[in-house]
């Protein structure tokens, strides 16, 4: 099992870098399609089943879905440890059944279990929350699955443009950081310490409270109208958080999901329309 694991994170990288929609880090959606948009998971199982069955990939061939923060949250072993990995492995399996369908975005807390640093999350230090269930679990074998998995969290896009001039990502650079963000960062390899502060993948899932005048700098860097955001907490599930700027969480019981149709045009108030919560998917 621990091998098939390993073997299973291993063509996970592959697919994430073979992804015909992407170039460098950035997956480029054309005006085809459409397009299902979720907050961070954080090991809500519930809802990602949602997710998969709302987007019904297997009978929409032109519908795509984007995935972000799926680690750290949800259920714990007996001794409280973080068993969110073992739905990142299915979240992994997805993307494998439709490899260019299912986009998986790089999240902050990735970032920290990339570079084994510390987050904190509900009062507990959750890489070591998970490091310890999956040695329980995994025994000889962790470390290397470990590994994979840092592999794989670091093959993973940064952000998603449409054609419609909607823009995804985890978060954007802080009003504080936003002038060491380096936009090349999108087009060249990433690096482990491009995860670490101040770097810009760092920089790009970390940022939060941004002021108007940097969501319209931003704007005009990535050439896009309208930011669709995850990262900071939504107690309803979501919020417009700048004339240009939602937010969106997929991790609780007011999680939602907002679909929209990539060859049309959407005004902020459109947007707000089509968000659907997950508790209205059977």
């Amino acid at each position: 099992m621990p091998q098939t694991i390993v073997d299973l994170l291993n063509k996970g990288k592959q697919a994430a870098i073979a992804n015909r929609f992407r170039r460098g880090n950035l997956i480029h959606l054309p005006a085809e399609g459409s397009l299902i948009i979720t907050g961070d998971i954080h090991g809500h199982r519930r809802n990602f089943e949602r997710i998969v069955t709302f987007a019904d990939l297997p009978n929409n061939p032109g519908r795509h879905v984007v995935l972000q923060e799926i680690i750290h949250g949800g259920p714990q072993d007996s001794e409280g440890g973080c068993l969110s990995y073992r739905l990142l492995f299915d979240a992994v399996r997805y993307k494998l059944s439709f490899p260019d369908q299912v986009h998986i975005i790089m999240g902050n807390h990735d970032t920290t279990f990339i570079n084994s640093s510390q987050v904190m999350k509900n009062g507990k230090e959750m890489n070591r929350s998970m490091n310890l269930a999956m040695d329980r679990e995994f025994q000889q074998a962790a470390d290397d699955i470990k590994l994979a998995m840092r592999q794989f969290l670091l093959s993973q896009s940064l952000a998603i443009r449409c054609d419609n001039r909607i823009w995804l990502s985890h978060s954007l650079p802080s009003d504080l950081y936003v002038d060491k963000f380096d936009q090349q960062i999108l087009q060249r390899q990433l690096e482990i310490e491009d995860c670490k502060k101040p770097g810009s993948a760092y920089l790009l899932t970390w940022g939060r409270r941004h002021s108007q005048t940097l969501l319209d700098k931003m704007a005009k860097l990535f050439d896009v109208d309208t930011f669709v955001l995850g990262h900071q907490p939504q107690e309803q599930g979501w919020s417009q958080a700048g004339k240009n700027l939602i937010i969106i969480a997929s991790n609780h019981n007011h999680g939602c999901l907002l679909p929209i149709n990539l060859t049309e045009s959407y005004t902020i108030e459109q947007l707000i329309d089509s968000i659907v919560p997950l508790t209205s998917i059977a």
